[in-house]
């Protein structure tokens, strides 16, 4: 073959490489960059200021949303993983009728967009709150409506797929000897799976966590459909302050969730590593 061939297409594969990059994060890059313009408009430049950052601290709407974020980020990510968990360990290690149907129903949410889980979840609060209201006759403020809970309980339902999925792929290399040899000098099932097999996969719960929560922190989709009155979010009140103008206070709004997904992937990153070393 023609060395030619292979140089040119080297350069070609290199400047589709940084073509992609430049594709993808130029506009993040003047994101964060105009999220310390001084000028209002959004297009035009006026100076370096921080003032766009102290007037989000400062801003109630912003702190709550923050905290809602938060708090559904952290609640979610904790059943999520505690019933990822158990739900690969059942898959990898268990047989029981019906188990590859669960197992592909176990990928829907990674599999279908978010719009059509966000309908069919809205669909269910409406069926369940709705049927609830009317058995327990709630009317007016008594009555239960979607807020907070309900999305809470929509991130599980989509971050246990996740988690899941990043578990069983620490036990498919998971030595069982080792568990054979605990018990036979003596452990039990349970002690053997709190000092040999909990610390074994650890690193691979830790990172489906921290995807989970990742995942939780910037959704707006599913968190769109199921919220209601006192449950919004970061994402929702940006979308909110995007329909109403383009501010560069929205810049940074984004600039600070981006950094915290960043520095959430750096730590997830970071524990897959000493795993592998």
């Amino acid at each position: 073959m023609d060395k030619s061939f292979l140089t040119w297409g080297k350069r070609f594969l290199w400047l589709n490489m940084i073509f992609s990059f430049l594709f993808l994060y130029i506009p993040i890059v003047v994101l964060v960059l105009f999220s310390f313009n001084d000028s209002r408009l959004g297009a035009k430049w006026g100076g370096f200021t921080f003032k766009w950052y102290i007037e989000m601290f400062n801003s109630e709407a912003v702190l709550t949303a923050f905290s809602n974020s938060i708090m559904v980020a952290v609640i979610s990510t904790v059943i999520a993983t505690i019933l990822g968990t158990m739900t690969a360990i059942a898959m990898e290690r268990f047989r029981f009728p019906f188990r590859r149907t669960y197992d592909g129903i176990l990928y829907l949410p990674v599999i279908i967009p978010d719009i059509v889980m966000g309908v069919s979840l809205l669909a269910f609060f409406a069926l369940l709150l709705g049927s609830v209201n009317t058995a327990f006759g709630l009317e007016g403020n008594a009555a239960w409506r979607p807020g907070l809970t309900t999305v809470i309980i929509a991130h599980v339902a989509f971050n246990i797929s996740f988690v899941a999925i990043v578990v069983r792929t620490s036990l498919k290399d998971f030595d069982k000897s080792l568990e054979e040899a605990a018990q036979d000098l003596g452990a039990d099932e349970w002690i053997t799976f709190r000092h040999i097999t909990l610390p074994l996969i650890m690193p691979g719960i830790l990172g489906g966590a921290l995807l989970a929560f990742t995942l939780s922190l910037d959704d707006f989709v599913i968190t769109f459909f199921t919220t209601g009155p006192g449950g919004t979010t970061l994402p929702i009140e940006v979308f909110g302050r995007i329909r109403r103008s383009i501010s560069p206070e929205i810049n940074a709004i984004s600039t600070v969730m981006l950094i915290m997904s960043m520095m959430l992937i750096v730590i997830s990153q970071f524990i897959q590593r000493r795993n592998n070393v």
